[in-house]
């Protein structure tokens, strides 16, 4: 029973750690300490260690010889790489999607599509819950392509990218022209997936998802290199 709860303990870490990291709780970089770490989350060392080693694999944590753990940073390079096979990844499902998707598809894309819509209205006074639709239309989007192991790939990179889309919103979130360029791209890519039209499909969704690393880039927040 121990060794249940110890395991219970260690998948709930795992959860509230991450999203810590990935919405700039610890900011990029920042020494975990185990002491903080432990306040926190209310949990022992070892609870906190078996999360700590699975955010390593995962690459949202790194270790220091005999130093312990800090956020992994962040760099111009990483987030390029990062947002570029990203938006490849997303086209190819999105592809699939649509020579595989069926009406129960096109029937989830379009409840994702109204509610990110309903409350885009609202983002700036919850930006968190705006983030939550609009990830549940993303996923809506590639979910008929039917290939769990490129939904998994496409998990990761969402994850990654959003420690960095996070940074961006954090300052952001009244830029009105931003948001509604933002609403009429997601417009443009439903229309077309609902046609089936492939090509403008896949060419929309890529042009979409580097729209932010565009912005990060102007924003000047970001190092260009991993210190």
């Amino acid at each position: 029973m121990q060794s249940d709860n110890r395991d219970n303990s260690a998948g709930r870490v795992v959860g509230d750690l991450k999203q810590d990291i990935l919405q700039g709780f610890f900011a990029p970089g920042e020494k975990l300490a185990m002491a903080r770490l432990k306040a926190r989350y209310n949990v022992g060392v070892g609870p906190l260690r078996e999360a700590l080693s699975q955010l390593l694999i995962e690459q949202l944590v790194v270790v220091e010889n005999q130093r312990g753990f800090r956020v992994h940073p962040i760099s111009k390079e990483e987030m390029l790489d990062i947002y570029q096979t990203r938006a490849r990844i997303e086209a190819l499902c999105v592809g699939l999607a649509i020579d595989q998707g069926d009406d129960e598809w096109e029937a989830g894309i379009l409840a994702a599509a109204h509610k990110m819509h309903k409350f885009s209205s609202a983002m700036e006074a919850d930006p968190q819950e705006w983030e939550r639709r609009h990830h549940e239309f993303h996923s809506a989007i590639v979910a008929g392509c039917n290939s769990p192991t490129l939904l998994e790939v496409r998990r990761s990179l969402y994850e990654k990218a959003s420690r960095y889309r996070n940074l961006w919103l954090t300052g952001n979130m009244q830029q009105t022209d931003f948001f509604d360029a933002n609403r009429k791209e997601h417009d443009r890519l439903t229309e077309a997936l609902l046609k089936r039209d492939r090509d403008t499909a896949c060419q929309l969704i890529e042009q979409h998802l580097l729209s932010p690393s565009k912005a990060l880039l102007a924003s000047q927040t970001i190092p260009d290199k991993t210190v």
